[in-house]
């Protein structure tokens, strides 16, 4: 038995917010105090640091569950399938609807409810449900999804991963110019064709990494306490990522039974171009390797970080030939991974 994505979407937002519009933000330290450089230091060193230029914000009128069902739309239609025959629908995301204006997440029905219900399913058999797993969330998704077929109990799955954390950043925090909105989705589903997944690996490092990343008060001290806004130790999930998500890439490679110089592409949650550029160079180095020429498509430059919609997105572009100097071909070896809130780490190896 073969499971392979059989079909791709993405919605990519119109609203295009560039570092300069930050100029004006009085960005804070965690104690609330001002920070003695003046916006346009700060900004230079964020996009040195992240490479991030631009990033994307979804227009006023939309939410997660929104760009998600366009995202869903998109992939159907290139897989060329009846949605009346998906069997689950599972819906990647970490912080639900959040409406314009609002500061209240709205998970009641849930996210892969909504998208069934856009997609106007009649089918009760097709389970609809929500996966909060961090950025790792999309490609958790998909390892569930071809668990549920190969166990029998499904033949063909909607993944989709959804964000608009421009809702949900503290705009008095530097790091709200890493986090943007997006979706992308995927069909997946049993195939006579060769290729597919081959391999994946999962770990959590709960112990003592669970709060790198979680919910917080605002940096400025006049605001209300009870409203939360995402925060992370950027410092601290550098470091872990940097060690532990490169052995698990290994570790998902070698399950495959495939060696490092078949692997033609790497697709890596666009976090950090810093960071996951020292991923790669990690892994390549456990092997020896000096990492090799453009085998890590990148647009967190120009999209940001929208989390769990990262990867389908660059997935989604690439393989519709929409990145300059990258591209897929059939039999391709190509390697999924991620690294989020958990913290969670996750990989897919996976044959174009």
């Amino acid at each position: 038995m073969n499971i392979k994505i059989t079909g791709t979407g993405s919605y990519i937002p119109s609203i295009v917010q560039e570092n300069d519009k930050f100029l004006n933000h009085s960005f804070l330290n965690n104690d609330g105090t001002p920070f003695e450089n003046d916006n346009t230091v700060i900004i230079d060193k964020f996009k040195s640091i992240t490479g991030i230029s631009e990033r994307r914000y979804v227009k006023e009128e939309f939410t997660s569950s929104d760009i998600g069902f366009l995202a869903a739309e998109k992939a159907i239609a290139n897989a060329n399938i009846d949605p009346e025959t998906i069997d689950y629908i599972v819906f990647a995301h970490n912080f639900g609807d959040m409406p314009y204006g609002s500061n209240q997440s709205d998970m009641l029905p849930g996210l892969a409810v909504r998208v069934k219900h856009k997609l106007k399913i009649k089918n009760p058999k097709c389970v609809a449900y929500d996966l909060l797993f961090g950025c790792p969330g999309w490609i958790e998704g998909v390892i569930q999804a071809q668990a549920f077929i190969k166990a029998g109990i499904a033949k063909r799955c909607l993944v989709i991963g959804s964000e608009t954390l421009s809702r949900v950043v503290d705009k008095h925090d530097r790091d709200a110019m890493i986090f943007s909105d997006g979706a992308g989705a995927c069909i997946l589903e049993e195939t006579s064709e060769p290729g597919g997944i081959l391999s994946h690996v999962t770990e959590s490092y709960t112990l003592d990494n669970a709060f790198h990343l979680s919910y917080g008060k605002s940096f400025n001290t006049d605001l209300d306490e009870t409203t939360k806004y995402i925060k992370m130790d950027g410092r601290k999930i550098y470091e872990f990522a940097l060690t532990h998500v490169p052995a698990a890439m290994k570790a998902c490679l070698d399950a495959s039974g495939y060696d490092i110089i078949d692997v033609k592409k790497v697709f890596i949650h666009q976090a950090n171009e810093k960071m996951d550029d020292a991923i790669l160079k990690r892994f390549y180095r456990l092997f020896k390797m000096k990492t090799p020429e453009n085998i890590m498509p990148m647009t967190i430059g120009n999209l940001g970080n929208s989390s769990v919609a990262t990867v389908p997105t660059l997935f989604d572009i690439v393989r519709h030939n929409k990145l300059e100097n990258h591209s897929l071909n059939t039999g391709d070896v190509i390697i999924f991974a991620s690294v989020g809130a958990g913290m969670h780490i996750n990989a897919i190896v996976y044959k174009y």
